[in-house]
């Protein structure tokens, strides 16, 4: 709950409140706790509580339980003992502005980034390559960006592969070894990929950092992406929410220490980020959290053991929440005590003894105070969230999104009897017009989830004279032939541009 300025979060059986300070939620946070502990709650009353602050929201729905904070939630009789028990007597459900975005396009917005603003390190996570290979993709991206080729599509970077290995002798001069293997490997690697359907997250249009940081009668939207389905392949999980993550560091402005954060981004199951990380990749991320705050924007990990984060990170994470866990191993006996030593010990209770007696809903929780160091650890009761929990119909997920000003940004919908075109990059529209139409158009019940289909405008064929044949435009060439095969099923709008002559 947003009381006085500040965001509560859970209060202690002495009836302390435990707040964090809007001008401190920049300084990061940790959520850690056993599975059923209650993180899932504490995520969504931070959320919350962020959005009525007034300050948008990210985060990753990867059990379908979050969709829920777009409707009011219901007082039942757990809730009020829990409301009862911590002696608040203001609490009101209510809802809260959600945007639905999706990577498949089949939940909510489709949410895509070509392969170039993707990049090479971030590609490589999502491949799972050797250094020899990420090292090879790198020439690629490297030829690609001399030789003006675009890179928008797996289709794109396939021809690119294909063309840098059948001319290997004239680049590995320039670039470095080419080498037929690592190539096929990278191959094959995308081609699993697109077995996976990963295929629809790169094109056009694509995703405007800018859209996540958007506020209604002055709440913050909360930006949800369904990550059941994508939750599946962890690896393309962990990279999309790096690749978001290097968005806002890259594209956010500096401003320095402000009353609010800008935008708070929750990267839940954090530890997949970091499994068989690299070290000059974790140092990459580990600078980006450093930095990232100076930018307006608050990063808080989720995960099941404080164990899960690197050090380097977890040094950088002043507001933490820790829930239960569970110690029958060594192991587990080790992780528990590393995650009592990170609080500041209060002298009421043994730290390590209360992380195992906690129940559902309880939670040890230490937040930076105005100086910006750590208060001492208190044992907490955390509120309840006032949005429903669980999951929501697939009517009512299609009103929400049909109701989103970006619907005719980065969607392309064909229904039965009617036709839609998605919006060029870059192309003005009147967002108010957008969702009048949407609104009219796609209201409940006038279709099923399952007849919706992603299609792409097409364009008249027209081609462009060459003087003669350069090594780019041999590459080219080569593209268009590659290329050819899924052009007829909708080639993204980028590549068309390209291929027909358009600057």
């Amino acid at each position: 709950m947003y009381i006085n300025n500040r965001i509560l979060v859970g209060k202690t059986a002495e009836a302390k409140e435990l707040f964090i300070l809007p001008e401190m939620a920049n300084r990061h946070g940790l959520i850690t706790g056993a599975s059923g502990s209650g993180k899932t709650i504490t995520l969504k009353v931070m959320a919350e509580s962020f959005s009525d602050a007034g300050v948008p929201v990210f985060l990753a729905d990867v059990k379908g339980d979050l969709a829920g904070t777009a409707f009011a939630g219901e007082v039942n009789e757990k809730i009020q003992s829990r409301l009862d028990n911590l002696k608040i007597d203001n609490f009101k459900p209510q809802a809260y502005p959600v945007r639905f975005w999706d990577l498949y396009g089949e939940k909510g917005h489709h949410l895509r980034a070509t392969i170039q603003s993707v990049g090479a390190d971030i590609l490589s996570i999502i491949l799972g390559l050797s250094e020899a290979q990420e090292g090879n993709l790198a020439i690629a991206f490297a030829i690609a960006k001399d030789e003006e080729l675009p890179l928008n599509t797996i289709a794109d970077l396939r021809a690119v592969l294909q063309f840098i290995a059948d001319n290997r002798a004239d680049y590995n001069t320039k670039y470095g070894q080419i080498t037929p293997q690592s190539v096929g490997a990278i191959q094959r690697a995308l081609l699993q990929l697109q077995n996976q359907g990963a295929d629809k997250f790169f094109g056009q249009p694509m995703l405007e950092i800018e859209d996540f940081f958007q506020t209604k009668d002055g709440k913050g939207i909360i930006n949800i992406l369904d990550s059941v389905k994508l939750f599946q392949s962890p690896d393309l999980y962990a990279a999309f929410l790096l690749w978001i993550l290097s968005e806002l560091f890259n594209k956010s402005p500096e401003v320095g220490d402000q009353a609010k954060p800008r935008l708070v981004f929750f990267f839940d199951e954090a530890h997949l980020l970091f499994n068989n990380m690299p070290s000059y990749r974790l140092k990459r991320i580990t600078q980006i959290v450093k930095l990232i705050r100076s930018r307006g924007v608050g990063l808080y990990f989720i995960s099941q053991a404080p164990t899960d984060i690197p050090d380097e990170i977890l040094a950088q994470l002043g507001n933490r929440v820790q829930h239960a866990l569970r110690a029958y191993t060594p192991s587990e006996q080790k992780t528990v005590r590393a995650a009592a030593d990170a609080f500041r010990t209060n002298k009421s209770f043994n730290t390590e003894q209360a992380i195992l007696e906690l129940g559902t809903g309880e939670a040890l929780i230490s937040f930076q105070n105005e100086k910006g160091a750590p208060e001492v650890v208190e044992k907490a009761t955390i509120l309840p969230p006032q949005s429903r929990m669980g999951v929501i119909t697939t009517e009512e997920r299609n009103h929400i999104v049909a109701a989103s000003p970006f619907v005719t940004k980065y969607d392309a919908v064909s229904r039965p009897g009617q036709s839609n075109t998605i919006t060029e990059p870059g192309k003005k529209f009147d967002p108010n017009q957008a969702q009048a139409e949407a609104l009219a158009k796609y209201s409940p019940g006038n279709f099923k989830k399952d007849e919706v289909k992603t299609t792409v405008a097409k364009t008249p064929a027209k081609t462009t004279a060459r003087r003669g044949k350069s090594t780019g435009e041999k590459a080219a060439e080569r593209a268009v032939v590659n290329a050819a095969g899924t052009a007829s099923r909708g080639i993204t709008n980028g590549f068309i541009k390209w291929l027909f002559g358009k600057k």
